[in-house]
């Protein structure tokens, strides 16, 4: 599956699933990307813009302000979630029962901002973050024509 992210003609950043690997329903393996501009956005936690702690204890709600909130940057920088090239996943301590929480906190941030997040992603089980009341870390980088 190829799936084309477009800005005018030019494809800023093409997902796949080639041939020879898995093709999971739920992120992608492969983002080639095309642009004169990258982005890095730094880990995005559960913060609203005034730094407030959003979600205490709900991982969902932690994983769907996570990802607005690095809607809101790559934004800020002139892309759309659709320059995305990656994303990187941190929870803490991470276990298969956290899996459908993951997929309602991303179904959550998709339907608010109307974006497509299946992504290359790394999820990476750890032991803590930078404050004690997080549950998930996500950053990301991003491709701008």
């Amino acid at each position: 599956m190829i799936i084309h992210i477009e800005r005018g003609d030019v494809m800023a950043v093409t997902l796949m699933n080639p041939e020879g690997l898995p093709k999971p329903e739920v992120y992608r393996q492969l983002s080639v990307a095309r642009g004169s501009k990258l982005v890095f956005v730094a880990g995005q936690v559960a913060r609203d813009a005034e730094g407030n702690p959003v979600g205490a204890g709900d991982f969902a709600a932690q994983v769907e302000q996570a990802l607005l909130n690095v809607d809101t940057a790559v934004r800020a920088a002139g892309g759309t979630f659709d320059d995305i090239a990656r994303l990187t996943i941190y929870v803490v301590g991470w276990d298969a029962g956290k899996y459908p929480l993951l997929g309602e906190g991303v179904a959550r941030a998709a339907a608010k901002r109307g974006i497509d997040p299946l992504k290359p992603i790394t999820l990476l089980g750890v032991v803590g973050l930078g404050e004690p009341d997080l549950m998930v870390e996500i950053e990301a980088t991003a491709v701008i024509e």
